[in-house]
């Protein structure tokens, strides 16, 4: 009988050949160009393996740079996603920490927790799934040939690899919302605070106020961090940040003066870390979008060779950051990065004594902090009331859309297969 027949699932032996079955999943088929695909189901390929139906999967950021640069890397008809949660159907023979029925999370990166990297907590970089033709790091979920071309979790059924290590077993009861972002923006987001080292009572400056960032100004202020800034563009995120009272600068608005009005707010020395939560798709970097859009537009083996090689990000975002820290604090990256030789003002950094952390969130290693923060009674985060559109999973191509163009207040996304 088949798993989605039954809703509860069954064990690896008893899961059978269903390739004549299918699925609704979201798909690439170029640039800004994502539609709701029948595909056939997954079934259990390796004995670490799980299926899991999902009941919640979230659009990332990360996933717009999908849909608008990073299309050389990736096939039409690839499975997008790397958001996601769901009730677990079926597991292969050496998956023993779930088993059908639970209700999971699944992290982005695919990790295997037993190599040497996965034991010092850096599983973003597992030497079981890195993809070593790239020499990039730990697989992750719906994110190119780059990272593993892993079918994601933007649809009905996904098929977990590791799975006798990565699914986050949470408790029956509480809505998806409550622990769905433990998939990426909460660890990606505690990593950029811890990573930016605020000291007790110090300050830190968020650039970016997209799910990420205003993650972020949250942890900050948990964590008792005595003044949180934060920069953008978008009205509606202004005021979400300022509700929560963060010190929120609209960009429109401070224009050169920003470095002088922050570090007025900080002692006239600047804050003591800023997080860039923005990445490869800067505003107010010109010459660099034009680079990105020329790029989409060449053969795949001609894009993957400049991207590959040159530097292609849009660079406003991490300039400022490094202009607007004072000397010797900390920038953290959380914003993703593609270019491979962005020139950087080694000087500057060199001369403001400047530390820089970055990376992919370790997803595994940050739970323990975070799970009592989403499992009690309160919400510390406000992760119940977080996204502010759900939608089921046939309209994620207007959900790509209004996320991408910011359009109908549009903040985060749940879709409902």
């Amino acid at each position: 009988m088949s798993a989605r027949r039954t809703g509860r699932g069954a064990s690896h032996d008893e899961f059978p050949d269903e390739s004549e079955l299918t699925m609704r999943a979201v798909a690439w088929h170029g640039t800004r160009d994502v539609r709701v695909d029948t595909v056939p189901d997954p079934t259990i390929e390796q004995p670490t393996d799980a299926i899991v139906r999902i009941t919640s999967t979230a659009i990332c950021g990360s996933d717009l740079h999908l849909y608008e640069v990073l299309g050389a890397f990736i096939d039409e008809g690839d499975v997008l996603g790397h958001e996601p949660m769901g009730v677990v159907e079926a597991v292969g023979s050496e998956v023993t920490q779930i088993r059908p029925g639970d209700r999971v999370v699944i992290p982005f990166n695919v990790s295997c927790g037993h190599c040497w990297m996965c034991d010092n907590g850096l599983q973003s970089q597992c030497e079981t799934t890195q993809v070593r033709e790239y020499g990039t790091g730990a697989s992750l979920l719906g994110y190119t040939k780059l990272y593993g071309q892993i079918p994601g979790g933007q649809a009905e059924l996904l098929r977990v690899p590791q799975a006798h290590y990565g699914p986050i077993k949470v408790p029956d009861g509480p809505p998806d919302d409550r622990f769905l972002y433990l998939s990426d923006v909460l660890p990606t987001a505690w990593q950029a605070v811890a990573y930016a080292d605020v000291p007790s009572g110090g300050s830190v400056l968020v650039l970016g106020l997209g799910p990420i960032g205003e993650m972020c100004t949250r942890i900050a202020q948990h964590q008792g961090a005595e003044t949180v800034l934060a920069v953008d563009l978008v009205p509606e995120r202004l005021q979400r940040a300022r509700d929560h009272g963060v010190v929120a600068l609209d960009l429109n608005d401070e224009g050169r003066d920003l470095a002088g009005h922050v570090r007025d707010l900080t002692g006239g020395r600047g804050p003591d870390a800023v997080i860039d939560a923005v990445g490869l798709e800067a505003h107010g970097a010109p010459i660099g979008k034009i680079a990105q859009r020329l790029t989409a537009m060449l053969p795949d083996v001609a894009a993957q060779k400049l991207m590959t090689t040159a530097g292609i990000d849009r660079l406003s975002a991490l300039h400022s950051a490094i202009e607007l820290v004072r000397r010797g604090g900390t920038i953290s990256l959380s914003g993703v990065y593609g270019g491979a030789a962005s020139p950087m003002p080694l000087l500057q950094l060199f001369d403001k004594q400047i530390t820089v952390r970055q990376g992919q969130a370790n997803v595994r290693r940050w739970i323990d902090d975070l799970l009592p923060l989403v499992s009690g009674d309160g919400d510390p985060l406000g992760v119940e009331e977080y996204a502010t559109h759900r939608l089921p999973l046939d309209d994620a191509p207007r959900a790509y859309e209004i996320f991408q163009k910011k359009q109908e207040g549009c903040f985060k996304v749940v879709l409902k297969p």
